[in-house]
């Protein structure tokens, strides 16, 4: 089926995109999202978070950067391509048929990809899909931490060109930490059965780019944290 964003993409296949402080150049390779990955992206709003949306656009708030378990670039966009979910990933059967997909991809060597529109629902991040934009990054096969300083600076790049386009965002995640926005404002799972245990992109990895990203001043577990009990204080 032919994916129905395909004008988005073929303005052009690499753009030079402008990105706080200096360049950075995102390359356009999109997966199928034609109407049926659509409408599935509809239900699993609906069936998680309780919203009865005529279109999965979204306002980010939020960065979570993951990596992918596989250490090939195509393997990963073979993954991210199919628009059902398949019988590989059981932990997430049950919880809505629309496969897993990502806004980026970021090879080993930095380079940077575009999947999909980056204001539209990704399934990437259970509770925070619905505010957030994903960036994958190729690597972490058995649970080892190889992501290599091109990912890096490249994950670095992107979140000063996001945090530029879209003021909106205010917070930068693993998403091994993605539970601590649990009880959150922004929090918005309705199932509270529906959770999996996460140890991507690491600590080493979410420690170097949130000091390449220092001044951008975007919260992560701590603040998240403090906000919570000052909303539980008020209460």
């Amino acid at each position: 089926m032919k994916p129905v964003w395909t004008a988005f993409t073929l303005i052009t296949l690499s753009m030079l995109m402008q990105a706080c402080g200096g360049t950075m150049n995102i390359h356009d390779k999109p997966i199928s999202f034609s109407q049926q990955r659509i409408d599935l992206t509809r239900e699993y709003i609906k069936q998680h978070y309780g919203l009865d949306v005529k279109t999965i656009d979204i306002e980010p708030r939020v960065i979570v950067l993951h990596w992918t378990a596989i250490d090939d670039f195509d393997r990963c966009f073979e993954v991210f391509n199919r628009e059902v979910l398949g019988g590989s990933r059981p932990e997430l059967q049950g919880a809505g048929q629309v496969n897993v997909s990502i806004q980026f991809l970021v090879d080993r060597d930095g380079s940077v990809y575009r999947l999909m529109p980056e204001t539209w629902m990704a399934r990437h991040c259970i509770g925070l899909n619905y505010v957030s934009i994903g960036v994958e990054n190729v690597g972490g096969a058995n649970g080892v931490d190889n992501l290599t300083d091109a990912q890096i600076q490249a994950n670095i790049a992107l979140v000063r060109y996001l945090k530029n386009k879209y003021p909106t965002i205010e917070y930068l995640i693993g998403h091994h930490e993605y539970l601590h926005f649990e009880g959150h404002p922004l929090w918005m799972e309705k199932d509270p059965d529906y959770r999996t245990k996460k140890v991507d992109p690491g600590d080493r990895f979410m420690r170097a780019v949130r000091r390449g990203v220092a001044d951008l001043h975007l919260k992560g577990p701590a603040e998240i944290e403090a906000e919570k009990q000052t909303r539980s204080g008020a209460q």
